[in-house]
């Protein structure tokens, strides 16, 4: 059949016989040519490995940061808030266990190249860490804070190093750093006003009306910050602005209906009132 007619045309090598095809086995191994494309295997073969080593490291990172903000949410409802805050503590030490072994892993690299593997676990790490730091403060953990706390001395890179040297020294001495970008830290801010948002749900159902105002007037903040950088911002910013301006009409119809009913409502009944009034938004938004 011929090309024209719609079939297959024949490859040239398809006419020879099969014992009369080159097979490649003349090709000399210990040419520089061979020898420079085998350096470049190796080159990206070990490139693709710390990819996938990152990608992995990442993800616990993502899971721990998310196990950490669940246990912060206890915090409405839990007697000792210091206790949650202190076992909190342990989990974030935890998670910056994780992000030493990816500083480890980009030592000597540039961190953009693999900047896309770790981005998702940095910004649910700002996330934990920045819920964490509003709960104590009440106020916003700037990005330089957040680097400060992945600077790792020689202790905590020995603690990692478990299997002693032949010298009985540390071989992996120095200091090891990883810093935030500025694009991850506001993506962490930005996803951080959903929990707040959840918080602010969660301490109304439990009779608190003061937090709902203070987590209002923190979001407002927020989003002004955020209307500022606007569409300038990388895409992924501005996309989350919409989010963030859901979270706030959220928190300020809370207050609304806090203000203006709470002195009729019963404690025990806000949080019905309140959830009533969030599916109504939600359908809302959703019709238009």
């Amino acid at each position: 059949m011929s090309s024209k007619e719609g079939g297959f045309r024949k490859r040239k090598h398809d006419n020879f016989p099969h014992n009369q095809r080159r097979e490649g086995k003349d090709v000399n191994s210990s040419s520089p040519v061979m020898l420079a494309f085998k350096s470049f295997q190796q080159e990206l073969d070990a490139r693709h490995d710390k990819y996938e080593r990152l990608v992995k490291l990442s993800r616990d990172i993502t899971v721990e940061s998310k196990r950490t903000i669940f246990l912060l949410h206890r915090i409405t409802s839990a007697p000792d808030m210091e206790e949650i805050l202190t076992e909190s503590e342990i989990k974030l030490d935890g998670v910056r266990q994780k992000i030493l072994q990816v500083a480890q892993e980009l030592s000597g690299e540039d961190m953009h190249q693999f900047h896309r593997a770790i981005t998702t676990g940095l910004q649910e790490y700002v996330e934990a860490v920045s819920f964490q730091h509003f709960i104590k403060t009440r106020s916003l953990i700037s990005m330089d804070e957040i680097n400060k706390q992945l600077i790792f001395t020689t202790e905590e890179c020995g603690k990692e190093n478990k299997t002693p040297s032949s010298d009985g020294q540390d071989k992996q001495f120095g200091t090891w750093r990883l810093k935030i970008t500025p694009v991850d830290y506001l993506l962490g801010v930005a996803d951080l006003t959903g929990e707040l948002m959840r918080m602010c749900i969660n301490s109304v159902g439990n009779g608190d009306i003061d937090t709902p105002f203070e987590v209002s007037q923190f979001l407002r903040q927020v989003y002004d910050g955020f209307s500022f950088i606007g569409n300038t911002g990388p895409y992924e910013v501005s996309k989350k602005l919409y989010t963030l301006k859901q979270s706030l009409a959220k928190v300020e119809n809370a207050c609304y209906a806090l203000k203006v009913r709470g002195s009729e409502i019963p404690k025990h009944m806000l949080a019905d009132v309140f959830s009533v009034k969030t599916e109504m938004i939600d359908q809302e938004e959703g019709i238009s």
